[in-house]
């Protein structure tokens, strides 16, 4: 696998979701079908990045990715089949061609694909950058491109082995207590996670802690944070700085529930092809306090135990 391709989310407030992800959020539209709308940010290459669902109550869809070739795509069906994690081929969807489903250990639903659709902007919405596949939108504070999914887990090492072992993920940073993993972060690419897993305060199986988008610059979190307050959009925790990933961030609450991050930057980035995995252990005092935030306050307690769906 090489990319975060796209996620669905559900959502029991549609026209508020909507409303946050395009008109404060900047995502562009690219199609509608049934109870489903399709968005991208301004440099996501593909049809869509994200896809909102309506349904009764916040939670997952699916999260999908995207493998290096046809055979590649062979191969890590061979691999899940062989686990018994496979739900089967479904035809496609607006915006890609067949994807394999299949559920991790702990049950989120996500599936593998090849054949995408590139997003070919009409004439008004075409970039003078050449290497910019639309123009940057005059709404909110636009984001950029998808980043990265978290995942709660009832238990991380499994799923975490199950990435590494299975889809080929490398291992790039955990949080563990003495012999208890607590996250895991892991990616394909030079990013330093594409997904993370965090172990769930509630004992829960199979829920979604955020999706992500990246900004780039700092600044326009700050930005974001200004119009958040003004829009009562609940904002819970940030701007911030994360010591694990080095990532700036806010974490804030859409209308329909799903908590969703806003990266300043990118982090850093991996090219080192032997990669020591970062450990920190939080029954150090310092790592418990400079893992989770390097500045910027602290934590609340719902960002352990909040996910969707509720519980």
């Amino acid at each position: 696998m090489v990319q975060l391709a796209h996620v669905e989310i559900y959502t029991g407030d549609p026209d508020g979701t909507l409303w946050f992800f395009k008109d404060l959020l900047g995502l562009e539209e690219t199609a509608r079908e049934g109870q489903a709308v399709y968005l991208r940010a301004y440099e996501d290459w593909y049809h869509h990045s994200l896809k909102i669902t309506e349904a009764k109550e916040p939670g997952l869809g699916h999260v999908a990715w995207r493998c290096a070739s046809p055979e590649a795509l062979e191969r890590r069906v061979k691999a899940l089949e062989f686990k018994g994690l496979g739900e089967g081929w479904i035809e496609g969807d607006l915006g890609h061609g067949p994807a394999f489903r299949f559920r991790t250990p702990d049950g989120h639903l996500m599936e593998l694909l090849f054949e995408i659709e590139y997003y070919e902007a009409p004439l008004e919405k075409r970039s003078r950058l050449k290497n910019r596949p639309s123009k940057r939108p005059l709404r909110g504070i636009p984001v950029r491109r998808l980043d990265h999914v978290n995942c709660f887990c009832h238990e991380v090492t499994p799923n975490r082995i199950f990435f590494q072992d299975v889809l080929g993920f490398k291992l790039r940073e955990q949080k563990v207590r003495g012999q208890e993993e607590l996250g895991a972060w892991l990616s394909v690419s030079p990013l330093v996670h594409e997904i993370g897993l965090m172990k769930d305060s509630t004992g829960s199986r199979g829920r979604f802690h955020h999706i992500a988008y990246w900004y780039g610059y700092p600044q326009h979190l700050i930005d974001l944070a200004d119009l958040c307050v003004e829009y009562d959009i609940r904002i819970e925790a940030g701007p911030g700085k994360h010591g694990t990933t080095q990532a700036y961030f806010m974490y804030v609450f859409e209308p329909g529930g799903t908590r969703v991050e806003l990266f300043g930057d990118t982090g850093y980035l991996i090219f080192d092809p032997t990669w020591r995995t970062v450990v920190w252990d939080v029954s150090n005092l310092n790592d418990l306090e400079k893992s989770t935030i390097w500045f910027g306050g602290q934590l609340p307690p719902t960002f352990y135990t909040y996910g969707v769906p509720p519980v």
